[in-house]
């Protein structure tokens, strides 16, 4: 990943296209005990209508679990990385036309789930991951299983943080992306992607061949905590009367 400015500022015509775990939110032991900081949805709310709606979340996870942690938040919501892509609140969710995921490996991760304390398995509509984060030592033996078990090139192995996801390949953040780029209200914006791990990179060099900017949570603002300062200070910028 190239690194972007220390300290940025939103480009007027900008979208701002956001990550959402390790981004927004800090990472905590499951995916359910995440903590949205209270005044979060209201600085996105806020954002995004300066935007003229431009704002979206692009995550690893199901668009549902977006509406439950954010409400009508983002304007736009890609889940499962590309996957399912809902374009604006109360729209039909677009799904890829991806292969389904066979049974058998579902039942094999179920098993290797429960062989291992620790080891969470979440399911999602096209995919599937299994979570080491509380049992970090089970990680290379868990891959070694995955690749075992895995014999359809139609497939692969994504690495995450601290967790594998098998998904059907055609589905990625950056594709998400230009899809979300296509439509109104993000159409002919600057758009800025902001990510902290390897699943964000192809969505941070779809949005720099869109002329926008793709920026590492890490490299950029230390921590989802600098991300969410980064949003407030924006946020009350935007606000400041001008004269």
């Amino acid at each position: 990943m190239s690194a972007a400015p220390r300290k940025p500022a939103l480009p007027a015509g900008a979208a701002l296209l956001l990550d959402l775990d390790g981004t927004l939110l800090d990472f905590a032991p499951t995916p359910d005990s995440v903590t949205v900081p209270a005044d979060l949805p209201a600085t996105l709310r806020r954002l995004r209508d300066h935007l003229d709606g431009a704002l979206a979340i692009v995550t690893g996870r199901p668009i549902g679990d977006v509406d439950r942690l954010l409400g009508d938040a983002p304007t736009a919501v890609a889940g499962e990385h590309g996957a399912a892509i809902r374009h604006t609140q109360g729209a039909a969710i677009e799904r890829a036309d991806l292969p389904p995921m066979p049974p058998a490996w579902i039942a094999a991760a179920e098993r290797l789930a429960e062989a291992a304390p620790g080891v969470l398995l979440e399911r999602k509509a096209a995919s599937f991951v299994l979570h080491y984060r509380r049992a970090p030592e089970c990680g290379p033996a868990l891959l070694a299983a995955l690749r075992d078990l895995m014999h359809d090139d139609r497939f692969t192995i994504m690495t995450a943080l601290l967790a594998w996801e098998v998904k059907p390949i055609g589905a990625d953040k950056g594709r998400a992306v230009d899809r979300l780029m296509a439509c109104k209200p993000f159409m002919g914006r600057t758009p800025i992607y902001i990510g902290d791990d390897v699943t964000d990179e192809d969505g941070m060099r779809a949005a720099r061949g869109l002329g926008g900017e793709g920026w590492q949570v890490q490299q950029v603002f230390g921590s989802p905590a600098g991300v969410r300062t980064w949003l407030a200070k924006t946020d009350n910028q935007t606000r400041r009367p001008k004269g």
